[in-house]
């Protein structure tokens, strides 16, 4: 499977002739991701996880594609799309569908397993929104924003929030302890700079490998076999 990242929390996911892409948002290259995807999986309405133009604008240039995600960015879709939910299987409302906690998926020639429910919390005055995590191919694991651990799958791949107003550097190692991938590679990274980032990198680097996580940053627009 190939993986590619995009700028924050974007990446897209290639293997035979198949393509899946996960929370195309406003602070990632969200149009060169959905380019040629069957299949748009979306972890939670915050825009820096969707660009609901960009995915309208997918939607209607192909019929074919999907979209899987919480209940509030479905109906988020629609009322900037101006559909009724209740229209048919042809029309947008057809093809963007609401993603639930512990379900398995099977899109694009992947199959998915989801996990979580919740948002991390910010503060108690910021309400909690839904949040599912994306686990492709049992292999592939997407958290959104979260630190939600799969219980039914070992994860082979990790995407690590490296940073977010969410988390601490402590929770980001945990989570990784936590998971115990053989490898990991960031997302949610848009908001650090370079000295920023050498600093939660080298602990996630340095603690992750005693637990068997080699840790490997990828630039926007860089690609891994996984």
């Amino acid at each position: 499977m190939k993986l590619t990242k995009y700028t924050h929390a974007c990446v897209r996911l290639e293997k035979q002739g198949n393509v899946l892409v996960i929370d195309p948002g406003t602070f990632s290259e969200a149009g060169e991701a959905l380019a040629g995807a069957q299949a748009v999986l979306i972890t939670h309405q915050h825009d820096d996880h969707i660009d609901r133009a960009a995915v309208l604008a997918a939607l209607r240039r192909d019929e074919d594609l999907e979209v899987h995600a919480p209940q509030a960015v479905v109906n988020a879709l629609l009322d900037a799309a101006g559909q009724d939910a209740g229209e048919g299987a042809g029309s947008l409302a057809g093809r963007i569908h609401a993603a639930a906690p512990e379900s398995t998926l099977d899109v694009a020639g992947f199959r998915v397993q989801t996990y979580g429910g919740q948002h991390a919390l910010i503060h108690p005055q910021i309400p909690v929104v839904a949040n599912i995590g994306y686990l492709v191919d049992g292999n592939v694991f997407h958290p959104g924003d979260s630190f939600v651990v799969p219980d039914s799958m070992e994860v082979k791949t990790l995407l690590v929030p490296i940073h977010a107003p969410w988390s601490k550097v402590g929770e980001v190692v945990d989570f990784v302890i936590s998971v115990r991938a053989p490898q990991a590679f960031p997302v949610h990274d848009a908001l650090l700079n370079e000295l920023g980032r050498g600093i939660v990198e080298g602990h996630v680097t340095r603690i992750g490998a005693k637990y068997g996580t080699r840790y490997r940053r990828l630039a926007p627009g860089e690609s891994v076999e996984v």
